[in-house]
């Protein structure tokens, strides 16, 4: 299995809508890296929701229901997305602060390609998200 992050401004997609929608194709991705992200999501891996430019934290554990297909949201270019599900909320959010402040996440891409939205995490970057959270698997 592998280890994902997203991230989504709560203004335009947020946790709760993501949770009352029930699933979601991640559309609109237009950066190669994130792309080839996109397509190496395996059915079944588990993605960390953060939310971006407000609260700056991950919110949630969602999981990839269809892996990559064509983003039918892409008028010219070859772009991908991938559904997603969401699995549950966070005990406690873990914020972007809290994130650079412990030295196990120092390595995250989220803060060394902070522009990215689609960014895998190791086992061990996953394994500490969930201890912050108090939150079990």
């Amino acid at each position: 299995m592998n280890y994902w992050l997203v991230k989504s401004e709560p203004e335009a997609y947020s946790w709760d809508k993501f949770v009352k929608d029930g699933k979601t194709a991640w559309t609109g991705v237009r950066n190669f890296t994130a792309r080839l992200n996109l397509r190496a999501m395996k059915k079944g891996d588990v993605v960390c929701f953060y939310h971006s430019v407000t609260g700056k934290e991950i919110v949630g554990l969602a999981r990839v229901a269809k892996e990559y297909y064509s983003d039918p949201t892409a008028t010219e270019g070859d772009w991908s997305c991938v559904d997603l599900e969401p699995v549950k909320p966070l005990k406690h959010p873990v914020t972007l602060e809290a994130i650079k402040g412990d030295k196990a996440l120092k390595e995250m891409k989220l803060l060394k390609q902070s522009r990215l939205s689609v960014s895998p995490l190791t086992a061990a970057e996953f394994a500490r998200v969930l201890e912050l959270a108090g939150t079990k698997g």
